[in-house]
């Protein structure tokens, strides 16, 4: 018995290579994000920030370690209270660059990015919505969430492949109410 409402294998693929190709056009022009908050020129910025914050040297910096995965995550989750004064300060952080430097944020180089970022700290950065908003408070939680990103559990978003861990010496930290055996060694002996 045949059913009058079944797709045909021929329409199938017609309509699966219809979508496919919309798809892939709707990506080519850019306006799919790879974030979940975020959009990719704010991502841009946290990342360059973030990689001022900590840096890479002879270990990995803030960058490697995914810190911006971290706190796009975290601002559709358990920080999604700070995601106007990260609309709002990374705005603020083109603004004050723009003033200073003529550039945008990301443009600049390393060291015109550490004065951005110290005019911030000190909330003496130019711009209008520094005007509204304190400079030095949205630094500080930058700051806060690149430290968390970092040095957190990877299960969050950051410190991809434990780096920061391996970065201090620690294998795994200790969670309490969990316990992770080390297989490469023998399991202890039990006394009778």
């Amino acid at each position: 018995m045949k059913n009058s409402k079944r797709l045909s294998r021929r329409k199938f693929i017609k309509l699966a290579v219809s979508v496919a190709a919309s798809g892939s056009a709707i990506s080519c022009a850019g306006t799919i994000s790879p974030w979940r908050f975020l959009s990719v020129e704010e991502a841009q910025i946290v990342e360059a920030i973030c990689g001022q914050i900590i840096p890479a040297d002879q270990d990995p910096g803030a960058t490697q370690a995914g810190v911006v995965n971290f706190i796009d995550r975290q601002l559709v989750g358990h920080l999604r209270r700070h995601q106007k004064a990260y609309r709002e300060g990374l705005a603020g952080v083109n603004q004050t660059s723009l003033a200073r430097f003529g550039k945008k944020f990301v443009d600049l180089p390393a060291p015109q990015q550490t004065e951005v970022l110290t005019a911030l700290d000190k909330n003496e950065a130019p711009g209008e919505i520094w005007q509204q908003r304190s400079a030095k408070e949205f630094f500080d939680l930058v700051v806060s969430h690149t430290m968390q990103g970092f040095y957190g559990d990877p299960r969050h978003g950051g410190n991809r492949d434990g780096v920061s861990w391996r970065m201090v010496g620690l294998s795994y930290p200790p969670i309490r109410g969990r316990l992770r055996y080390d297989l490469t060694k023998p399991a202890p002996k039990e006394s009778a």
